[in-house]
């Protein structure tokens, strides 16, 4: 592996590292009320972590190799033409949860995450939240989806690959380890920080909701659209 190569992929990761499931879930679970419960949070990242690490291996080691058939099924009117309905209307849930009437962002999602890592809290609960926020982000990570491309094409032998994605997937959580430590080191600091980032998530969930429905809609319907020649 060439120095260009790794310094590429640390940078991909560190990208990686900023996304809602590597970074602003972690930072709003170590804000829970009482108690910080570090081990849970740990739990949280290493299923994140171990959620990527099978998919990049999964892909590298033939996934993409379908990827000719993929492209034909997709190619097809009747796939393009849902592909159409489901853009369209994501795009209106979009606008619909930006134009509707912002409410309180005070009980549910406290009460949830009170669940999640309170004394009551399960680790089953946390591994269902880390997969299902990694499920929701994987077609978004481009940065990873490069990074994999990169390894697959590096000629490396499989434990080298393995240990690769390995290292790759511990950078992307890395950023939120060092908080968490952070956190318990040097509460007084670290906090103060966590606090402002949590309060803008909850003052503009709903917007950036919409925004990212209303994107996600956009692409996948214009995409479709030009597929089927409608001039978008």
């Amino acid at each position: 592996m060439t120095v260009a190569l790794l310094g590429t992929l640390v940078v991909l990761a560190l990208v990686d590292s900023t996304s809602f499931g590597t970074l602003l879930i972690p930072i709003w679970l170590m804000l829970a009320p009482g108690r910080l419960r570090p081990g849970r949070i740990m739990v949280f990242l290493a299923t994140v972590a171990a959620f990527y690490l099978v998919l990049g291996l999964a892909l590298v080691a033939g996934v993409a190799r379908f990827s000719d058939q993929v492209a034909d099924a997709l190619d097809a009117r009747p796939v393009q033409a849902a592909q159409l309905v489901v853009g369209l209307a994501l795009l209106a849930a979009g606008l619909w949860t930006g134009f509707r009437r912002q409410r309180a962002p005070s009980g549910r999602l406290a009460q949830w995450r009170e669940r999640a890592v309170g004394d009551e809290g399960s680790t089953r609960g946390l591994v269902v939240l880390a997969v299902t926020a990694a499920l929701v982000e994987a077609a978004s990570m481009v940065p990873y989806l490069a990074a994999i491309g990169l390894v697959g094409t590096a000629d490396l032998s499989w434990p080298a690959t393995a240990a690769t994605l390995a290292a790759y997937c511990v950078v992307m959580v890395l950023p939120a380890s060092l908080l968490l430590s952070g956190r318990m080191a040097a509460s007084r600091v670290v906090e103060p920080v966590l606090r402002r980032v949590d309060d803008w998530m909850g003052r503009n969930a709903q917007e950036n909701t919409a925004w990212i429905l209303g994107i996600i809609g956009f692409v996948v319907a214009s995409n479709a659209a030009q597929g089927l020649g409608l001039g978008v």
